[in-house]
């Protein structure tokens, strides 16, 4: 029998050498999210971008490697998605649908980016380690 694709869950986090301010700032400036969001070997390109609660962005990543397959066309990943929740230099909420035939990675995402204040003594001085959460639920035929 076959039954209702699990929902994913998947948490990352990473000492950055920055104030919570800063790192804030690098997610809601497109100028400053371009160049750091995409996974490696991958570019970033902006299209639309409102940093506001309810406020929407459009963007593609594309394979920089010849050969490499995107999620939705050639070698490009087209998404788009909205801003949920923003909390200043604390917390950024999105929620991202990938353009793709494949109803695992059509389905919605959300993205939840935690940056707690600093914490003395740690490696990186002055920095905070910014938590991401993704949740992607099951596609819904």
């Amino acid at each position: 029998m076959k039954g209702k694709p699990a929902s994913r869950n998947d948490r990352a986090s990473r000492l950055i050498n920055a104030p919570p301010r800063a790192i804030y700032g690098a997610f809601v400036n497109p100028a400053a999210l371009a160049p750091w969001l995409p996974p490696k070997g991958m570019t970033a390109e902006i299209f639309a971008f409102e940093p506001r609660a309810g406020g929407a962005f459009r963007m593609a990543l594309t394979h920089d490697a010849a050969g490499r397959r995107g999620k939705t066309e050639g070698n490009k990943d087209l998404l788009q998605g909205r801003f949920v929740e923003l909390v200043e230099d604390e917390r950024i909420v999105w929620a991202v649908t990938f353009r793709s035939d494949d109803p695992s990675f059509a389905s919605e995402m959300t993205m939840t980016w935690r940056i707690p204040a600093p914490v003395a003594g740690r490696r990186g001085s002055g920095g905070a380690e910014a938590k991401l959460h993704t949740r992607r639920s099951p596609a819904l035929s």
